[in-house]
């Protein structure tokens, strides 16, 4: 069976849309609907490690399910792939050496330091030996590009070793250059392709987030190939605004 990583690397499309209501139930809607691959985000909402994990127990029965951890702190991202997490997407990683201590983090010696626990991932213990031999190559670890800072860095970012993806936030880094929520403005427009062009030229597969479904087939012919598309609050609002319109 094809992994989730494999996917990426081979640069198919892959369409996500965002959860952040802390919910299993919503997990199993979303999951089943279609999407390609869940974005959980435990940065910007209440999902906590408990509710995080009931998580991926509802939706991996029918996607990938990839989790952003709220900080670059050890602490979270090995609660995270301990948990089970077919990836991790870890925020506002600005320069190489930050991307050399995260993915250090997340892969178990000798390519990285990653503690070893038992957990879910590993099965409870019950398949401690298989999963700690195949986590590096099967875990995927995709670094967010989303400040100022982290484009005047990318030419060196990229060429670290072990990162699957970048993932570009268009709203922070709006707001790192003073112009927050303005993504569609040339200053911004123009650092984002500076982003996309330094993925393309290192052969590294990239992601961005779009509010917009009809931005989603541009955005691919651009070169994107892993796109989270809507919040799940923001869908369920839509819906219901769209239901009452209707009447």
């Amino acid at each position: 069976m094809t992994t989730f990583k494999q996917k990426l690397r081979q640069k198919l499309p892959l369409i996500g849309t965002i959860q952040e209501l802390p919910a299993a139930e919503v997990t199993e809607i979303l999951a089943s609907a279609g999407f390609d691959w869940l974005f959980v985000d435990m940065e910007h909402s209440a999902i906590d490690i408990s509710c995080m994990q009931h998580i991926l127990q509802a939706g991996q029965r029918h996607c990938p399910c990839i989790v952003r951890s709220p900080s670059h702190e050890e602490v979270w991202l090995k609660k995270i792939l301990d948990a089970g997490a077919d990836g991790i997407i870890i925020p506002l990683v600005n320069t190489a050496e930050e991307a050399k201590r995260v993915i250090r983090f997340c892969k178990y010696p000798p390519e990285g330091g990653r503690s070893i626990g038992i957990a879910r991932a590993q099965g409870y213990g019950m398949n401690f030996r298989e999963y700690v031999a195949e986590a590096n190559e099967k875990i995927a670890v995709i670094l967010q590009m989303e400040h100022i800072d982290a484009v005047k860095n990318i030419d060196a970012i990229v060429k670290v070793p072990g990162i699957d993806a970048l993932f570009i936030g268009p709203y922070d880094l709006s707001g790192s250059m003073g112009m927050t929520g303005q993504v569609n403005t040339p200053e911004v427009r123009r650092q984002i392709e500076i982003l996309g062009n330094a993925c393309i030229a290192a052969g590294l597969p990239m992601g961005i987030f779009t509010t917009d479904p009809a931005e989603v087939k541009p955005l691919m012919e651009k070169g994107y190939s892993l796109i989270a598309v809507g919040i799940d609050a923001m869908i369920l609002g839509k819906a219901a605004k769209e239901t009452l319109n209707f009447l």
